[in-house]
């Protein structure tokens, strides 16, 4: 594997050396920045990424009025670390939020980083983040130490709470508003609802100056729930109705940036933190064709539908396959509002040639990097992808049902303590497997299916 190896050690150097391409035309303001982030949403669980049962009219017009990103990709499957990358630019492992932070956690996003909310803040940008921050829930970690004007939502995810499908000591879930908790155990039907009617009053209120509204939704993530008025309206059960949910909320946005006479400057981009929580059975997502899901770094982990709109700017119903990665938002968005990056290395690369369509937009990365936890365990470079030897969790019986993991009845109290790897798989009903080094074509094998290793030992 000798030019992979080259690849490695290039990709953490060559954050550095990154530059952009191209720009906006010289009659073009920088733009407000919408980004929707899906939690635990599969790569087929859209209509115009694959979904038969679940209906996403509203989500499907960005991929007619804007491009479908088919390779996109987060740096690790699991929340904390997928949106640290996204904030900062740099995969979670060089700034210290590997894995996932919970009601006990002590870390959180350090001082020292630089948030995209903050880059943009220095620009005049009006902020605010509606949702899950998941970055840190002590008060030196709040979003409104880190860039944000506005936070609502709450600090990690909705099963660390009462209502965890399988741990029953876990206490009070916080609403927080600012950085006052203003309810406790608010009720989940109500979470897409009330994230959207806080983000059209931040529109509203911020219809004449640049803005960026980070709406990091804390649905599909398990347990879910839906409004009434979606309930039992999908062909997938209350999984389908929380997702076309969520398509309801991206047509409330939407309208409302054309309401505002905003969305002709208006930058949005829809996506998820990582792959479906394929335990959860009904209750879970799908990333067919995809291998696998959250929690491995196999494709149906690492790589999220992605959705890119800004009329008249970024090409209409295209259909790019090039590899790009959340980091890359962070470098793309600093060119295109003239903000400096910051100085210390990031991992993202400017992308705008590649959002933008250009003819010679290609993937500037030699190599994409898939971590779990402390473990460099895959790699991707053009086509190839490389998973070193390491275990994973897959779902080995029956998935779950009623909103519970798989193995749920055999599950027992002193294993749900264990930590590592094990102890994921004793919450969430997998079982630990293991792949060894094992090399794929992802253009003719996107389910990594067949290790070709043996075939071309050059690679």
């Amino acid at each position: 594997m000798t030019v992979m190896s080259r690849h490695l050690g290039f990709c953490f150097a060559v954050a550095a050396l990154w530059h952009t391409s191209a720009a906006l035309a010289a009659d073009a303001s920088p733009p407000n920045v919408v980004l929707i982030f899906a939690d635990d949403l599969g790569y087929a669980d859209v209509g115009c990424f694959g979904a038969k049962d679940i209906r996403t009219p509203n989500i499907d017009r960005l991929a007619t009025e804007g491009t479908r990103f088919t390779s996109f990709y987060v740096s690790q499957p699991v929340c904390t670390a997928s949106r640290a990358s996204l904030m900062t630019g740099c995969y979670a492992n060089r700034v210290g939020l590997a894995g996932a932070l919970n009601h006990t956690s002590k870390a959180g996003i350090h001082a020292d980083e630089v948030l995209l909310p903050e880059l943009l803040q220095q620009r005049g940008y009006a902020t605010a983040i509606f949702g899950k921050w998941h970055l840190g829930h002590r008060p030196e970690f709040s979003p409104l130490r880190h860039g944000f004007n506005e936070f609502l939502g709450i600090p990690y995810s909705n099963d660390n709470g009462p209502l965890h499908p399988v741990v029953k000591t876990i206490p009070s879930l916080p609403w927080i508003d600012g950085e006052k908790t203003a309810e406790l155990d608010p009720d989940q039907s109500q979470f897409t609802r009330r994230l959207t009617e806080r983000a059209l009053r931040f529109l509203a209120a911020n219809k004449d100056r640049p803005f960026f509204l980070y709406l990091p939704h804390i649905m599909p993530h398990v347990p879910i729930f839906a409004s009434e008025k979606f309930k039992g309206r999908s062909g997938r059960g209350l999984y389908g109705d929380v997702v076309e949910e969520l398509d309801w909320s991206v047509g409330e946005i939407v309208a409302a940036l054309k309401r505002l006479n905003l969305e002709d400057n208006t930058l949005l981009i829809f996506t998820s933190d990582n792959g479906p929580f394929l335990s959860y059975g009904e209750h879970a997502g799908s990333a067919t064709p995809l291998r696998e899901g959250k929690l491995t770094t196999f494709e149906g982990g690492v790589r999220t539908p992605c959705l890119i709109r800004w009329p008249k700017i970024i090409p209409a119903g295209r259909t790019c396959d090039e590899p790009v990665a959340s980091i890359d938002l962070l470098p793309t968005i600093a060119k295109l509002i003239d903000a400096p990056v910051p100085k210390h290395p990031i991992d993202g690369l400017d992308v705008w040639p590649i959002l933008s369509g250009q003819p010679d937009g290609r993937t500037p990365h030699e190599a994409l990097l898939f971590f779990s936890g402390d473990e460099l365990q895959a790699v991707r470079s053009g086509d190839w992808k490389l998973h070193f030897a390491h275990d994973y969790l897959t779902v080995a019986g029956p998935p779950g049902k009623g909103g519970k993991p798989a193995n749920y009845e055999n599950m027992k109290p002193k294993s749900i303590e264990e930590s590592g790897i094990r102890g994921i798989a004793s919450r969430h009903g997998y079982e630990v497997r293991r792949i060894e080094q094992s090399l794929f074509n992802l253009k003719d094998d996107p389910g990594e299916s067949r290790d070709v290793a043996k075939q071309h030992p050059t690679v």
